[in-house]
């Protein structure tokens, strides 16, 4: 049924392309990114189609479609998946100097095949009425035998935790990581289940001390319709461990031209738009993601969080790492 329908997606596909349009295939579903849409084509007058999906069905789709893909641009979250999108040959190297010039050379593939658009850091959330925040300098020290039955966190095949691992890899290597994550697995309060927001509802309603989650989860269970969310992080606080030697844990969402885009100037011209001070600063006020562009500030929410500092290794060790994090967690029993 799913090739049936690619195939008929091709043929359809094949025969609307257009000079005047960029057509991307994007992971996220924010109303963020809708205005991002319509602000580029009032700037532009470049029609904008989007297909939203998951990012394995979108790498998936992309492989598939191979030279009939309609899509000119991929974006993703986490530097792993933009990573693999790379080493399945679904993109091809962008030639911008405004992209080269303006995000960091850590922030971006090694080959200009993918570049980084908003950052987010992954981080321990505990409760405000606690001392737990003041036994958290480090990673490293959640693997303390004292959080023991502490920890709540998501799944082994979340994409965040294997980044994370993947980062602790860099730094200590994989017998140390090993270690690290079979400690945590010791630590945890529960076998883990849900999404980063079930993970700090959890410790909110008493089941362990700490929460792994990212930073802007945060923001939208502040900004939720629903109560229980509301009611739940504002019991709650953030903390922004390092790693020994490094920093804060960060990710991001990024953007890559496909390998076969119709549109290629246009796609090139889009990621550029999305990493300008306009757009950068729309990121960063709505989505309560950090800005990727050097002189844009974060909101005023995400900035009442505090100052941390970023860990600077190259996102492109998250994917290098990707297979050896997953091993590793297999080994630890994390499930």
């Amino acid at each position: 049924m799913f090739k049936k329908l690619i195939l008929g997606m091709l043929v359809s596909s094949s025969c609307v392309l257009l000079a005047n349009e960029v057509n991307i295939y994007s992971v996220r579903h924010y109303d963020t990114d809708k205005q991002l849409f319509k602000m580029f084509e009032n700037k532009t007058g470049i029609k904008v189609n989007v297909v939203k999906a998951k990012g394995g069905a979108l790498l998936k789709r992309l492989s598939i479609e191979g030279k009939k893909t309609p899509a000119d641009v991929l974006i993703t979250v986490d530097a792993a998946n933009l990573f693999k999108a790379k080493t399945k040959g679904l993109l091809q190297a962008i030639n911008s100097s405004y992209l080269k010039k303006n995000i960091p050379e850590n922030l971006r593939d090694k080959d200009n095949q993918w570049f980084a658009l908003t950052k987010r850091a992954r981080v321990a959330v505990v409760t405000i009425d606690s001392n737990t925040d003041k036994e958290i300098t480090t990673y490293e020290d959640l693997a303390s035998s004292k959080f023991k039955g502490q920890i709540v966190v998501r799944a082994s095949n979340n994409i965040y935790n294997q980044s994370l691992l993947s980062a602790m890899i860099e730094h200590h290597g994989e017998a140390y990581s090993l270690k690290w994550a079979k400690a945590i697995v010791e630590n945890m309060a529960r076998t883990p289940k849900g999404n980063d927001r079930a993970q700090v509802k959890a410790v909110a309603n008493g089941l362990g001390k700490i929460a792994i989650a990212n930073t802007y989860y945060i923001g939208k269970m502040i900004n939720n319709k629903d109560k229980s969310q509301r009611d739940a992080v504002s019991k709650m606080k953030i903390v922004f461990p390092v790693f020994k030697n490094g920093g804060t844990h960060i990710n991001i969402s990024g953007a890559g031209v496909t390998k076969y885009s119709y549109n290629k100037a246009n796609a090139i011209k889009f990621i550029e738009f999305l990493a300008s001070k306009d757009a950068q600063k729309l990121f960063a006020q709505a989505n309560f993601e950090y800005p990727i562009l050097k002189g844009v500030k974060a909101s005023k929410l995400v900035s009442s969080w505090g100052v941390f500092q970023e860990d600077n290794i190259s996102m492109n060790s998250l994917g290098q790492n990707n297979a050896k994090a997953v091993k590793i967690f297999d080994k630890a029993k994390w499930r």
